[in-house]
């Protein structure tokens, strides 16, 4: 996988908005104004950090090599994955999902209302 389809899986989800805040090298997805991911556009393999619910970012660290804390995000609530061969695309997809969902679902009813 690659950055492209990285960007491209997270821009398909609903109200989906990508910015550079933080210089040409990141990119940054947010839904309702809420950071959900954040794409390393110059990282080789690419790498993606993702929002987790704690104990499940714990579990996936120890579970797989790819999984990393947060890197310069809290490390409680933040995983970064290395996209290497030795993870599945689907397996991405999963945690990129599950991101997305923890930032929709904290979102407040009228900024839902607005999008």
């Amino acid at each position: 996988m690659n950055v492209e389809a990285l960007r491209d899986y997270c821009l398909n989800k609903p109200h989906a908005t990508e910015s550079l805040p933080f210089g040409p090298e990141n990119l940054v997805l947010k839904v309702g104004g809420k950071v959900f991911a954040l794409i390393s556009l110059d990282a080789n393999p690419a790498s993606i950090n993702l929002k987790c619910n704690p104990e499940l970012a714990e579990q996936l660290r120890e579970e797989f090599s790819v999984v990393l804390p947060g890197y310069h995000m809290n490390k409680r609530h933040w995983n970064t994955v290395l996209t290497e061969p030795s993870i599945k695309w689907v397996q991405v997809q999963e945690w990129i999902d599950h991101s997305y969902e923890l930032v929709w679902n904290s979102l407040p009813k009228a900024v839902k209302a607005t999008l």
